[in-house]
């Protein structure tokens, strides 16, 4: 039944791909706990959902222990090869958003999750790793939405033999529910699983990533393996609607969706209707103002001085609101960002709690598979600018503009909302729409998911700053919104382009609901 959520008394799970879903609540089952399960469900998805994320790419994460009562932030995202500069693409105006040269960031998830399980964990890494070693060696059906996106793909992937090898087997696309099987990941696993972190960024796997990339033309070398270090850093927040909300900081993009709920913050909601003409206008627009800023100053904050104090002050978010036209749009523009992204969430029967999102940057991110390892390369690095004026240009062992996100909301110090999605510049916006729709209008998180959603920019290439809008919202509305000037297109019903959102929230009797995006192949598990 549509807006019905899955409600547990002790745990939830929610990712966007069941079986990763399921291997959560395995290793909660067996004595895990949410620190645990949630390694075990960003392994998963790295091997049943290959387009959106894996080995070879970045991962954020957001935790509450619920001992310590507080929430911390781990950035999982990888510097650029200290053998990479704007130099390497003389004569070039962008990097390469494809192929062996646009993989020049080093891999952060697996760094990742051996920190999360270090501080947090019971279990080992083998241990967490089962499920996803399993899938990966004995196969599972191919979702609908691995089938499609492979298809989007196929010319990268079919450009890369190692690539091509796996995802295109026989020259081929695998039809949807077919077994889809690779072993050479789940050797890269075991691997991983004996070895540990050390495997990955000192040992055998990095070696075999580095050796392949310098042989065909890469950068990625055994020096930028080596030195890689992710970081536990003190989230960002801000107060809204009775709630603390928490982001992670700078080189994540996660203050666009803080400032854009302090500028939100100045209007009454209470003379708003849900999806009305004024909810979105007004969402759009504070929206456009925050990824304003957002673009002038984002990137590694150890390369440039990022003001997040004062893009949060609430004064400042006045302004901006005042700046609003109710009846007409702002003339503002956005950079395309990528798309392909994975965000999961859990909560276990201590009330520890884990929201995290891990990506590629584009659906099969470089489309480059290191030899014989299995790994498919992130391309995270491609969204580097050539410009020597550009905050976010260039330079070697530099981490860059990030668009991974994932969002908790706190209640009297108390995780009460997980929340987050896939879909790069959507990302905030999405986020957004489901915060204001549980707190605002009261929607359960089932509900605030399948709520008709949008997104604006010019998304992943798109000509132009378009206010792509499900034609779920009503003609009335579509209409108001383009006689004020937004570049309106429907698009489906439930369509991919705004995103797989998912959400837990625990309620003042701690029961906890989970909504899981009809848009994907995701599920929401708790009992």
């Amino acid at each position: 039944m549509a807006g019905k959520p899955v409600i547990g008394t002790k745990t939830m799970v929610v990712s966007p791909h069941y079986l990763a879903s399921a291997a959560g609540a395995r290793i909660l089952q067996s004595g895990g706990n949410a620190f645990d399960a949630a390694v075990a469900v960003s392994a998963c998805l790295a091997v049943v959902y290959p387009h959106m994320t894996g080995l070879g790419g970045d991962a954020f994460w957001l935790t509450y222990k619920s001992d310590e009562g507080r929430v911390r932030a781990y950035n999982g995202s990888g510097r650029s090869s200290y053998g990479v500069s704007r130099e390497s693409y003389a004569g070039e105006s962008a990097i390469p958003r494809r192929g062996i040269r646009s993989a020049i960031t080093v891999p952060g998830m697996v760094d990742s999750w051996d920190a999360v399980l270090r501080r947090y964990g019971r279990l080992t890494l083998a241990e967490v790793l089962e499920p996803a070693v399993e899938y990966a060696s004995e196969g599972f059906p191919m979702s609908p939405d691995q089938h499609n996106n492979t298809l989007l793909a196929e010319a990268a992937l079919t450009a890369q033999p190692p690539a091509a090898a796996i995802y295109i087997p026989g020259g081929k696309v695998p039809e949807a529910g077919s077994k889809f099987v690779q072993q050479q990941l789940a050797a890269t696993l075991r691997i991983l699983g004996s070895g540990g972190r050390d495997a990955f960024y000192n040992g055998e796997i990095a070696s075999a990533i580095s050796d392949y990339m310098l042989k065909n033309g890469g950068f990625l070398a055994r020096e930028d393996f080596r030195d890689h270090k992710g970081d536990w850093v003190e989230p960002i927040s801000t107060d809204y609607h009775g709630h603390t909300i928490y982001q992670a900081p700078p080189n994540s993009q996660g203050f666009a969706a803080l400032m854009s709920l302090n500028i939100l913050e100045r209007f009454n909601f209470g003379d708003i209707g849900h999806g009305s003409y004024e909810y979105y206008h007004l969402l759009v627009e504070a929206l456009k103002l925050s990824f304003r800023d957002r673009d002038q100053v984002l990137t590694d904050p150890l390369f440039s001085n990022i003001p997040i104090k004062a893009l949060l002050d609430k004064s400042y978010a006045a302004k901006l609101a005042d700046s609003i036209s109710l009846h007409e749009a702002a003339g503002l523009a956005s950079e395309p960002l990528g798309r392909d992204t994975a965000y999961a969430a859990v909560v276990d029967e201590e009330g520890n709690a884990v929201s995290f999102i891990q990506s590629l940057y584009f659906e099969f991110g470089s489309g480059v598979v290191a030899g014989d390892t299995g790994i498919l390369l992130q391309n995270r690095g491609s969204f580097f600018s050539l410009d020597t004026g550009a905050v976010n240009t260039l330079e070697p062992h530099k981490r860059t503009f990030h668009t991974l996100m994932p969002a908790m909301a706190c209640k009297d110090g108390k995780p009460a909302i997980l929340y987050g999605t896939q879909g790069g510049e959507g990302q905030p916006q999405t986020q957004t729409m489901l915060l204001t729709r549980m707190l605002h209008y009261g929607m359960n998180p089932q509900q605030a998911v399948d709520e008709p959603r949008f997104v604006w920019g010019r998304t992943w290439g798109e000509p132009t700053q378009e206010l792509k809008l499900e034609n779920r919202v009503s003609e009335t509305v579509q209409k108001e919104l383009a006689n004020a000037g937004h570049i309106v297109r429907t698009v489906g019903a439930y369509d991919g382009i705004v995103g797989h959102a998912h959400v837990i929230s625990i309620d003042d009797n701690g029961f906890r609901s989970g909504g899981t995006d009809p848009r994907c192949d995701g599920a929401a598990i708790g009992w």
